[in-house]
């Protein structure tokens, strides 16, 4: 091949990464007026912080959008499929954060079932043309990383994916309340990664 041929080559190649950097955002703008429902168990609910601590709280007051705290805590994903029609048709959300999954872990139940509840969750609000944040969960053991049913998810499903978020955030110290929960800082930082993400990604 002559250098004018390698050269070509090279040429299309840079192009081409180029396309690859320069994706489209995953997320459509959202309104000024935006609803967001946050829905998932004690991590959501704010268990072990005070009160306006949890994290959809502090979410709303970096965004100004409005943040529903539709935690629960205990809950596994079995009881999210069964709470999650009612809380998408009162509050008609523009994006669901679903940060579930982790009792299913703790209780060592069957991550198969887990991954399919999930998916119907993420089913459930896309039907009604609710864009999806997914938040991956750790699995049970020390330093884990989130669990991988969520990837597998996320691509199943196209959408955004925060992976290593909660699992990071436990691996600090000065971020925990207990071993499964954070304090107000922790939760303080969760809200600024997701409202990271939400501008990366197009939504903010």
């Amino acid at each position: 091949m002559n250098g004018f041929g390698r050269s070509r080559r090279w040429l299309l190649a840079i192009v081409v990464l180029a396309l690859v950097g320069c994706g489209e955002p995953a997320l459509e703008p959202l309104p000024r007026d935006a609803t967001i429902l946050a829905f998932g168990d004690s991590l959501t609910e704010g268990v072990g912080a005070p009160d306006g601590a949890a994290y959809p709280e502090q979410l709303a007051r970096l965004t100004g959008w409005t943040v529903v705290n539709a935690g629960v805590a205990g809950e596994t994903t079995a009881d999210g499929v069964t709470r999650l029609p009612e809380a998408l048709e009162t509050h008609a959300p523009d994006l669901l954060i679903l940060l579930m999954g982790g009792n299913d872990v703790l209780r060592n139940q069957d991550l198969a079932e887990a991954k399919r509840n999930l998916a119907r969750m993420i089913n459930q609000a896309q039907a009604k043309g609710v864009a999806v944040v997914l938040v991956g969960v750790p699995e049970k053991s020390l330093f884990s990383q989130s669990a991988p049913l969520y990837d597998s998810l996320a691509e199943e499903h196209g959408v955004v994916l925060v992976d290593d978020l909660v699992a990071s955030l436990l691996r600090r110290p000065g971020y925990k309340a207990d071993a499964v929960h954070l304090n107000a800082e922790g939760y303080r930082a969760m809200a600024e990664r997701l409202a990271e993400v939400l501008r990366d990604e197009g939504a903010l």
